[in-house]
C-alpha cells in the first residue's frame, strides 16, 4: 500500500513563500509521475503543478506558472512544492498524489492514491 505524507504547510503573510514536501513509503516512488492539486474551501479539487517520473517534464496551472515549482528526489521518495510570492486565494488544503503512470497528467482521474493533505494559510 502507498501512504503519502505531506508536510511544510502553514501560515504565511501574503507576498510570502512555502515549501511543501511529500514522502513516500514505497520504492516505486521514482517509477510513477507525481502532481500536487489544492482544495479550499467550498471548491473542487484543482490541478496545482506535476512532474513526469524523472523530473524532465513538469505541468502547471496557469495561476501558479512562475510562482510555484515541483521538483522531485527519487532517492529519498520524496517530492516538493515551492511556492512563491503566495496570494490569499492560494489558501486552501494541499494535496500530494501518485500518478497512475509515468506521465504527468493533469486531472484527479489520473491518480491512484493521495496523500492526507497539508494546510495553507496566505493571510493579506
Amino acid at each position: 500500500q502507498v501512504q503519502l505524507v505531506e508536510s511544510g504547510g502553514g501560515l504565511v503573510q501574503a507576498g510570502g513563500s512555502l515549501k511543501l514536501s511529500c514522502a513516500a513509503s514505497e520504492g516505486t516512488f521514482s517509477t510513477f509521475a507525481m502532481g500536487w492539486f489544492r482544495q479550499a474551501p467550498g471548491k473542487e479539487r484543482e490541478f496545482v503543478a506535476a512532474i513526469t517520473w524523472s523530473g524532465g517534464s513538469t505541468e502547471f496551472s496557469d495561476s501558479m506558472k512562475g510562482r510555484f515549482t515541483i521538483s522531485r528526489d527519487n532517492v529519498k521518495n520524496t517530492l516538493y512544492l515551492q511556492m512563491n510570492s503566495l496570494k490569499p486565494e492560494d489558501t486552501a488544503i494541499y494535496y500530494c498524489a501518485r500518478a497512475r503512470a509515468t506521465d504527468a497528467p493533469i486531472t484527479t482521474s489520473g491518480y491512484e492514491y493521495w496523500g492526507q493533505g497539508t494546510q495553507v494559510t496566505v493571510s493579506s
